[in-house]
């Protein structure tokens, strides 16, 4: 038997051994002329087999890459692109700084800590009490994503001046409305209508179809 795991490994896997096959016995052409003529029938396939990358508006120049790569970075044909070296490829991308002060609370985020900062720094008017309001809505609703059916308001305003260290006061005539009964908050990436729509239940097992 002939298992793959025996075989040459793939260099692209999204374009197949054939391909890989085919720019190799591309490479073996003496020709020149012969050579640049097959490369480009086989980046034509290759676009056919990778619609997404020949859809870009730089994907002929990506696809004429790929080619390159495939070849082992040992493709010498007559290329609409100048051919890439194999140090583009093997450079590292600089690290992401990420933040390294924790989240003082994990169920709101550190989304909302940065609001909070945000609203706390601009100076008293009758916006900074909108936007109180509506910072304290969307915090209730991350609220009940997370924790109990139901939460009052005053709760919220105090998490809003301990996550803002005391710099934030919510006005005593800012109130939340009241919720409706029929309200549900999914956690994210769980939407409930396709759990449904899937054949499932709430508690994710799934429904038994009739006989």
């Amino acid at each position: 038997m002939d298992y793959n795991t025996q075989r040459e490994k793939l260099v692209l896997p999204e374009y197949g051994r054939n391909v890989q096959k085919m720019i190799e016995m591309v490479k073996a052409i003496p020709d020149r002329e012969k050579r640049s003529e097959q490369a480009r029938a086989v980046v034509q396939v290759m676009g056919i087999l990778n619609p997404q990358v020949r859809e870009l508006p730089d994907g002929k120049h990506k696809l004429w890459d790929h080619a390159h790569v495939i070849a082992g970075f040992d493709l010498d044909v007559d290329a609409p692109f100048p051919a890439p070296v194999s140090a583009q490829f093997e450079e590292r991308p600089e690290p992401v700084e990420r933040p390294k002060s924790p989240i003082k609370a994990a169920c709101y985020g550190r989304n909302i800590e940065n609001m909070i900062n945000v609203i706390s720094d601009r100076e008293d008017d009758d916006i900074k009490k909108e936007m109180i309001r509506v910072l304290a809505i969307y915090m209730r609703q991350q609220y009940l994503i997370w924790n109990k059916d139901n939460v009052a308001e005053e709760t919220i305003f105090a998490d809003i001046e301990k996550l803002s260290d005391g710099r934030l006061k919510v006005p005593s005539d800012v109130h939340l409305s009241a919720l409706s009964q029929n309200a549900t908050f999914s956690r994210p990436g769980m939407n409930l209508s396709d759990v449904k729509g899937a054949g499932f239940h709430k508690n994710g097992r799934r429904k038994r179809k009739k006989q």
